[in-house]
C-alpha cells in the first residue's frame, strides 16, 4: 500500500492514500474497520498481535461475529483494507484499545496511552485523532491530548481530538455501528464539528454534539445504569432462594405491571463494558457513588452463589461428573471477557468437585486445561450435575426428557416456564 505525502488537501491534511487507521482489532475496532472499508474507504488496522494481523491479511477473522467473515474477507480482496505492524499516516485514526481495571478496581489507561504515544510520529497537519475506547472523565484532555501534542500540531486548529464512545452489542456489532445513534465531544468546538462531520458519513442515526468530558461520562452512565437493573434482579434471586422460591415466576408476575420490567438474573456480569465501567465512575467519586457500588458487589457475588449450588449438589455424589453450560460472557458469542461463566467453571475445576465437562459451542478448544470440551449430546449423556450458565441458542432445544437422570443448576432461566427439572 502506498502512502504519497506531497500533495496538500483543502482540510489541511496531506494527500494520503489511506482515510482511516483503526487502533486495536478486537471486538469494536475490527468491525468499525469493516464497515468502513466496505463503504469506500481506505482502511488500515493495527494491533500488536502478529497472529491477528495474518489472519486479517488472509482475509479471515480472530473473533465470533456474525457476518464480520464475509465483510473482512471482501474489503481485503477489495484492497481497502489492510492490517498492519504499526500505525502509518492517515486522515483520520480511530483508537479503539481495551480499558480494563485493575485488581483494586483503578481504571487501567495504559493501552489508550500507549496507542496515543504510537501516532504522534505519523500525525500531520488535519488529522483528526477519536478516542471510541470507554475512559473516565478527563482521559482525554489530560492524558491524550497532552502526548499527541508532542507532535508539534495545535489542537483545535492542526490537530482535531475527540471522544466518540462506542455503543455497540457484540452479536450486532455490524448494524448497531451503522445504526446506533452516536455521541461526539471534542477539546474544542472545532474538534467536536469536525469528529461529528466524520461520523456523520457513516452512521445512519443522529449525531450528538458534546464536550469530550460529557461524552466520556454519558457511556460510562449508560452502562452504570444497566448495572445496577441488573443487580436488582440478582438480588432478587438471592432472596428468592434464601425463602425457597421461583425467581423466575416472581418476575414474570412483577412485571405483568404496567411500570415494571425487571430483568433477568443470572450468574453476574461480564464483558469489557458493564463489569468494568461501573468502576470508573466510583473511582472517579467513590464517596458519590454507594448505589453504583453495592451493585457492583452484588454482580460480582453471584457467580459464588452459583458455584454454592454446584457444591451443593457435588456433595450429594461420589465422584460426580459436572457438565457446565456456556462460558463467554453472554449469549451466541466467543467473547470470554470477565465472564463470570467462566469463573465459576476455573472453580468447579480448581476445588475439584467432580470431573468437569465443558460445553461451549463458540470455541474451537477448551480455555482450562484439564477439562475437555464437549458436545450438548455428550454431556447429556454423560453428566450427573448440568449447570446452565449462559442461554446459548444452541442449548434451547434441552426438554424435559434430557434431563431425567441429572441435576440441574439453570442458572439463567433457560428452563423457566418450561416442563423441566431444575434445581
Amino acid at each position: 500500500m502506498t502512502i504519497s505525502l506531497n500533495e496538500p488537501q483543502s482540510d489541511g491534511a496531506a494527500a494520503l492514500d489511506l482515510d482511516v487507521c483503526v487502533v486495536g482489532l478486537g471486538y469494536v475496532g475490527l468491525p468499525t474497520a469493516a464497515v468502513l472499508a466496505t463503504r469506500g474507504r481506505r482502511v488500515a488496522g493495527f494491533d500488536l498481535r502478529r497472529d491477528i494481523l495474518d489472519t486479517i491479511n488472509a482475509g479471515r477473522i480472530h473473533i465470533v461475529e456474525p457476518e464480520l467473515d464475509a465483510l473482512v474477507r471482501a474489503a481485503v480482496l477489495a484492497g481497502t483494507l489492510r492490517a498492519v505492524a504499526e500505525p502509518v499516516p492517515a486522515r483520520t485514526f480511530l483508537i479503539c484499545v481495551p480499558t480494563p481495571i485493575t485488581s483494586d478496581h483503578r481504571p487501567d489507561l495504559a493501552a489508550v496511552e500507549a496507542a496515543s504515544r504510537a501516532l504522534v510520529p505519523v500525525l500531520r497537519p488535519g488529522n483528526l485523532v477519536v478516542l471510541e475506547s470507554t475512559v473516565p472523565p478527563g482521559t482525554l484532555r489530560d492524558l491524550v491530548a497532552p502526548i499527541l501534542r508532542q507532535s508539534g500540531l495545535v489542537v483545535g486548529k492542526d490537530l482535531f481530538v475527540a471522544h466518540a464512545p462506542e455503543r455497540v452489542l457484540p452479536g450486532a456489532v455490524l448494524r448497531e455501528v451503522v445504526e446506533n445513534e452516536r455521541i461526539v465531544g471534542g477539546l474544542t468546538d472545532a474538534c467536536t464539528d469536525r469528529c461529528a462531520t466524520f461520523y456523520e458519513g457513516f452512521v445512519r442515526a443522529e449525531v450528538h454534539r458534546t464536550s469530550a468530558e460529557v461524552a466520556e461520562f454519558t457511556k460510562l452512565a449508560e452502562n452504570a445504569y444497566r448495572d445496577v437493573n441488573v443487580a436488582y434482579a440478582n438480588e432478587l434471586a438471592n432472596v428468592s432462594a434464601h425463602l425457597h422460591l421461583d425467581v423466575w415466576e416472581v418476575i414474570r408476575l412483577a412485571n405483568r405491571h404496567p411500570r415494571v420490567q425487571i430483568l433477568r438474573p443470572g450468574p453476574g456480569v461480564g464483558g469489557h463494558c458493564i463489569a468494568v465501567d461501573p468502576w470508573f465512575i466510583a473511582a472517579s467519586a467513590p464517596e458519590h457513588t454507594p448505589l453504583i457500588q453495592a451493585a457492583r458487589q452484588v454482580n460480582d457475588g453471584r457467580p459464588e452463589r452459583i458455584l454454592g449450588q454446584v457444591r451443593g449438589l457435588a456433595g450429594k455424589l461420589r465422584a460426580p461428573t459436572i457438565a457446565l453450560l456456556g462460558l463467554s460472557y453472554k449469549p451466541d458469542i466467543d467473547d470470554l471477557r470477565e465472564s463470570p461463566a467462566l469463573h465459576i467453571a476455573e472453580a468447579v475445576h480448581r476445588e475439584a468437585l467432580g470431573d468437569v465437562l465443558l460445553v461451549e459451542p463458540h470455541l474451537q478448544s477448551s480455555p482450562i486445561a484439564g477439562c475437555p470440551l464437549v458436545s450438548l449430546d455428550d454431556a447429556l449423556a454423560r453428566a450427573d450435575i448440568l449447570a446452565i450458565l449462559v442461554a446459548h441458542r444452541d442449548f434451547r432445544r434441552l426438554r424435559s426428557a434430557d434431563l431425567l437422570r441429572v441435576m440441574v443448576v439453570d442458572a439463567v432461566g433457560l428452563l423457566a416456564g418450561a416442563d423441566n427439572k431444575r434445581v
